[in-house]
């Protein structure tokens, strides 16, 4: 089996994390908007107990046909249509969300979402977000309102900076367990890896 069939297309940011050891250990995954369940190839394949949401039906109906196929022990309804906030479950050893936070709609959205999944974490827990971020391209982004700007590529999003992730890694009592890492492209936008425990 090469690596792409064990790790499928996960992203880079994550596999770090799976380099450096810190899901050595943990059983439980939730990712939360997760598409169609890119992340999630080398859980499936290696035993741990996969949960998903998604607001996506045709998203989840993908990841479905995927634990079937990696991990048909897996039932079924691991792998939800809806919002994180909606989500009455806790008790995951790691929260992993790319992509998904920089289309919070205004401040108040973007924190019922973070909070919904620190909540769901385990004391001790895992928390891997990547999302959009004005690091490094600040003098580049056009605000429209609050935290919502337009990118050099035309989009639109609801952009954190480096103030804002140190200020919520306090305020939720969180560990840094990485710097935060930006990486910018071609000077059009730019993605923030924000890596936490949770205290036990």
């Amino acid at each position: 089996m090469n690596l792409r069939e064990w790790v499928g297309e996960m992203d880079i940011y994550l596999f770090d994390q799976l380099l450096k050891g810190r899901f050595d250990g943990l059983r439980s995954v939730l990712d939360v908007g997760c598409g169609s369940g890119r992340n999630l190839v080398y859980f499936l394949r290696n035993g741990f107990d996969v949960f998903a949401i998604d607001r996506d039906p045709h998203a989840i109906e993908r990841v479905r046909e995927l634990a079937a196929k990696l991990a048909p022990a897996l039932p079924a309804d691991n792998f939800r249509v809806g919002d994180i906030e909606e989500m009455a479950d806790a008790g995951f050893d790691a929260v992993i969300s790319c992509a998904l936070l920089h289309f919070a709609d205004d401040e108040a959205h973007f924190d019922r979402m973070l909070n919904a999944m620190w909540r769901v974490l385990n004391p001790g827990g895992l928390f891997f977000v990547r999302l959009a971020s004005s690091i490094g391209l600040e003098n580049r982004v056009r605000k429209i309102s609050g935290r919502r700007f337009t990118l050099p590529d035309g989009s639109e999003r609801f952009l954190v900076d480096e103030p804002m992730l140190l200020d919520l890694t306090e305020r939720l009592g969180g560990t840094l367990l990485d710097p935060l890492k930006t990486t910018i492209v071609q000077d059009m936008r730019c993605m923030t890896t924000w890596c936490l425990r949770k205290s036990a």
